[in-house]
């Protein structure tokens, strides 16, 4: 983690991410993609869907091997390096073919490390094996929610879940959010955790980089018109005058499940995440 010096108001506990251990070279071209920016507007009325959304520094699209489209070939690390459209860091590998993909970096991978996708291996951070042959209390990342679909979840900065035990078909992983569910022993998932844990300490310091990162100013519901915002109106600085907070749309807001009771996975999930 990068702290500045408070040489200006909004550098006075401004933090920065230390890019020090990462390679000094460019992006690798062939694995580059535009990727047009809808900015918070809908394709086809091209009115603000989501709001607070806009503006940024432009930027190229990494293509990320979430899946392990070659098997039991080891591949050698030749670079780590910054993803502006993620928080982790991301591994340029290599395979013997000379065949290059971009994967989301574990933390403690190193260049000119070997990493190997095959149904079982070594418990080596980078490794992607099936659930069903990694050890009780392996953490891992990058997981399957069903086989050979490519890993959905646990690719943020700094998180990993954890192999609690194997049942059956199934294995019990423990989410980052405490949540305990079940998942086919057949997904695979990568050993170890993701890299840039000081993510979550990372301090914006001004709005200036805010605007850069596509983030648009957010105005408080509470300053706003009655017309405009459940929250809105009152002489002067007032609460809310409600119970719980609303949406603009008048919704729940703040600590309401948003989760469907009728999902189809809930059947797995053995232990909600605590409130």
């Amino acid at each position: 983690m990068k702290v500045y010096k408070p040489t200006t108001p909004s550098r006075r506990g401004m933090t920065g991410i230390d890019f020090s251990e990462l390679s000094n070279k460019r992006p690798e071209k062939s694995l580059l993609k535009y990727v047009k920016r809808q900015q918070g507007r809908s394709a086809s009325s091209g009115r603000i869907t989501t709001r607070h959304k806009g503006g940024g520094v432009k930027k190229l699209y990494r293509i990320i091997e979430f899946s392990q489209t070659k098997k039991d070939i080891p591949a050698k690390v030749i670079a780590l390096e910054y993803d502006p459209n993620r928080t982790a860091f991301i591994a340029l590998i290599e395979y013997k073919n000379n065949g290059k993909q971009y994967i989301i970096a574990p933390q403690g991978l190193k260049i000119d490390d070997e990493v190997v996708f095959s149904d079982a291996g070594f418990l080596n951070p980078g490794n992607r094996m099936k659930l069903k042959n990694i050890l009780v209390g392996t953490m891992v990342y990058n997981v399957e929610l069903e086989p050979e679909k490519g890993g959905k979840i646990v690719r943020s900065a700094g998180s990993s879940a954890q192999v609690l035990a194997h049942d059956g078909d199934y294995t019990n992983l423990k989410m980052p959010s405490g949540e305990i569910r079940k998942f086919r022993g057949e997904c695979f998932a990568s050993i170890g955790m993701v890299s840039n844990p000081e993510n979550r300490f990372y301090n914006t310091g001004k709005a200036g980089r805010n605007r850069k990162r596509g983030i648009r100013p957010t105005v408080r519901g509470s300053a706003m018109n009655p017309v405009d915002h459940p929250h809105g109106g009152g002489e002067g600085r007032q609460p809310i005058g409600l119970k719980h907070p609303k949406t603009p749309w008048g919704k729940p807001a703040l600590g309401v499940k948003t989760r469907k009771r009728n999902k189809w996975s809930n059947k797995l999930i053995i232990q909600r995440r605590k409130k």
